[in-house]
């Protein structure tokens, strides 16, 4: 697969993000970060203990992967705000994947609090990689307060669901200029191989992988997606026809 993912100052030779929640135990979810070949893994802030009781999740992870902390459980910009700060300073790094949720029900990000978050964490020095609607004036929003990468969702988190709205992530894929990666709702390798085909520069996704029967299995199936996905919007697909077109021309053929 040609070039690299590159955001901010760093460069990635995988464009799949993966998480660390609902695994059935530790040694399945290092197994599955393994075979899905991410470099980035993200970790909830608020759902970790940082008490230095025993070895945490970060101790497992650190030297394996680059951790990427995000604010899952955040209802408002404050709250977000806060736990970005207490991950900079547990981790030392000024990456955040920012989520600021709206309701239970539906886990959609509140735009309102989402933006008024990234720009405060932008003007601290953050390195802001947003979770949000699949909507691309908030996309573009995202990218002009000085967000590192846009991270629409393709449909609820959790749900499996797949692309719901490919039409919104082309729009989005071509009005930012900062690289756009698939965020929530990602089932299974197709849906993978649909967002990268459609340009995206990479898939975040985490129960896709830790609820499948073989979670190591779907993982190596997603890091291949990722890799046919992009190879295939690179080569450029065939045009869509309405009737058929013989692959092979009538020139030159033997009457009979």
């Amino acid at each position: 697969m040609s070039g690299k993912l590159v955001i901010a100052n760093k460069s990635f030779g995988s464009r799949l993000f993966i998480g660390s929640a609902g695994y059935p135990n530790q040694r399945v979810m290092l197994d599955a970060i393994e075979a899905s070949g991410a470099e980035v893994v993200t970790v909830a802030m608020r759902r970790v203990s940082l008490d230095g009781g025993g070895e945490s999740l970060f101790d497992l992870l650190r030297g394996r992967c680059e951790i990427l902390p995000n604010t899952a459980g955040c209802y408002t910009s404050r709250d977000a705000v806060l736990t970005a700060r207490l991950a900079r300073e547990a981790l030392g790094s000024d990456w955040i994947k920012l989520e600021v949720i709206g309701d239970d029900e539906t886990l959609f990000p509140d735009v309102e609090h989402l933006l008024g978050a990234a720009q405060e964490l932008v003007n601290d020095g953050f390195v802001v990689l947003p979770y949000c609607n699949d909507d691309p004036v908030t996309c573009k929003k995202l990218e002009d307060v000085g967000c590192a990468a846009v991270m629409p969702l393709g449909a609820p988190i959790g749900s499996g669901m797949g692309i719901r709205n490919p039409y919104n992530i082309r729009i989005i894929r071509d009005q930012c200029s900062v690289p756009v990666i698939v965020d929530a709702g990602v089932g299974t390798a197709s849906d993978v191989a649909i967002a990268m085909e459609l340009g995206c520069d990479g898939v975040l996704l985490n129960s896709a992988v830790a609820r499948a029967r073989d979670p190591v299995k779907m993982a190596r199936s997603m890091r291949l997606a990722i890799e046919a996905g992009r190879l295939a919007h690179e080569a450029g697909r065939m045009p869509r026809r309405m009737y058929a077109k013989a692959s092979t021309s009538d020139e030159d053929m033997i009457e009979v």
